[in-house]
């Protein structure tokens, strides 16, 4: 990490402080409505502490999008919208897509301005989608071009987390910075997230959460897809309407399409 300032003189003593270059994983919540009650509403019906998953974010640093909105700052609705995203334990740090007016009023209320979201390259590759909600995406650090070049450090390993025990209802297990394997099956009412993939050699019939920090690469594997909802980096789907005859209760695979759109597909494992 490269120094950017130095508060010591040369042949000084030491410094109280150094500031330095950081990089910061946020979660980008985009917002589909200009009614920011109804936003709030629908959090917490998903994140909040009586929510489908209230432990899904753990004081989560969040950029707030508002591109699709046509809001602007201030607004009535505010307050209640921030105790909504407090609640869920995400914290406001940045807002995106408002106007210069807009932008003055929410840096005086301590946020700043994020860069705009960059777009992921679409897959030549034809796929099949059914519905889908989004309630929060990851945010994604655009990487420059440039030459390839040799690596300088060794790949950071990524831990695996693994349960051998089934999971009863009201369980939940968290594999962060990582992935996880489940050995045993996952009954309603029990939870599996995972930053990186989830892996259930059984059946999955509770909720499972991939991607949990904004992977969107993550996948979800099961021997057996009867899950109640399924997630990757925050785009879900319930299960109240039933799955396809060719994944319910089959080897099966769950992945975001390749084609920019956010929807999930989900497809059987051919052998």
């Amino acid at each position: 990490m490269t120094d950017l300032f130095s508060a010591t003189p040369s042949g000084a003593a030491p410094a109280a402080f150094e500031l330095k270059s950081a990089q910061l994983t946020l979660v980008a919540l985009v917002l589909k409505t200009g009614d920011l009650a109804i936003a709030a509403a629908e959090l917490s019906k998903n994140f909040g502490p009586k929510g489908e998953s209230p432990d899904f974010f753990d004081t989560d640093g969040v950029v707030i999008d508002f591109t699709h909105t046509g809001i602007s700052l201030p607004h009535p609705q505010w307050e209640l919208f921030t105790k909504a995203l407090g609640a869920c334990k995400l914290v406001p740090m940045a807002v995106r897509g408002l106007d210069a007016a807009s932008l003055s009023v929410a840096q005086r209320l301590g946020l700043t301005e994020a860069p705009p979201e960059p777009r992921r390259v679409a897959s030549s590759i034809p796929q099949k989608a059914g519905p889908v909600a989004s309630v929060a995406a990851a945010e994604h650090a655009a990487k420059p071009s440039a030459p390839a070049a040799p690596a300088t450090r060794d790949p950071v390993q990524v831990p695996t987390m693994v349960v051998t025990k089934p999971l009863r209802s009201g369980q939940k297990v968290y594999a962060r910075g990582g992935d996880l394997v489940v050995l045993a099956m996952v009954n309603r009412g029990a939870e599996v997230i995972a930053d990186g993939n989830i892996h259930v050699y059984a059946p999955l019939r509770g909720k499972a959460m991939a991607g949990a920090r904004g992977n969107a690469g993550a996948r979800i594997f099961a021997l057996c897809m009867e899950p109640e909802l399924v997630s990757i980096a925050g785009i879900y789907r319930t299960t109240e309407k039933e799955l396809e005859g060719d994944v319910l209760g089959k080897p099966a695979q769950i992945r975001l399409s390749d084609d920019g759109k956010e929807k999930l597909i989900i497809e059987a494992l051919k052998s």
